[in-house]
């Protein structure tokens, strides 16, 4: 090993264009701001949305409507749906297991059972929400229907 010979470890030293540090350094003067302008000045920092003195966009588009935070949204799913799953797997009982197990819904979804189509089998289903005609098409074929 000779010292001569030593340098830094490959990738270990970065050093950026030192500007403002005289003439002789390549970025004196106006240390790379270019000459005179906003841009060039201290304690310039760019507004968000700022358009050079237009009318920003944000402000010149107009608001509208509203959006309800406290809206509850359902994964909806029919009654020939619950029909296609008791012909496939011939089962009596629905419940939110089942249902994510056959790809209908996550485990966090919340199932609001509707009444499109027909239902010939009995069930015992259970869900977040029923609509009317759901719950009498159930109840006719003398299923239960429990809300979870």
């Amino acid at each position: 090993m000779d010292l001569s010979k030593m340098k830094p470890a490959t990738g270990s030293t970065h050093h950026g264009k030192r500007i403002a540090r005289g003439q002789g350094s390549g970025h004196g003067g106006t240390a790379t701001r270019g000459h005179k302008g906003q841009k060039s000045r201290s304690g310039y920092s760019k507004k968000i949305g700022f358009e050079g003195g237009q009318m920003p966009i944000q402000r010149v588009v107009p608001k509208f409507g509203f959006k309800n935070f406290n809206r509850v949204e359902y994964k909806a799913i029919n009654l020939r749906t619950l029909q296609e799953l008791v012909d496939k797997h011939n089962v009596s009982v629905i419940d939110l297991q089942f249902l994510a197990d056959n790809g209908l819904s996550s485990k966090n979804d919340k199932v609001k059972i509707l009444g499109v189509g027909e239902l010939k089998a009995k069930l015992d289903v259970k869900a977040h929400a029923f609509s009317k005609s759901a719950k009498e098409a159930i109840e006719k074929l003398e299923g239960t229907t429990e809300i979870i």
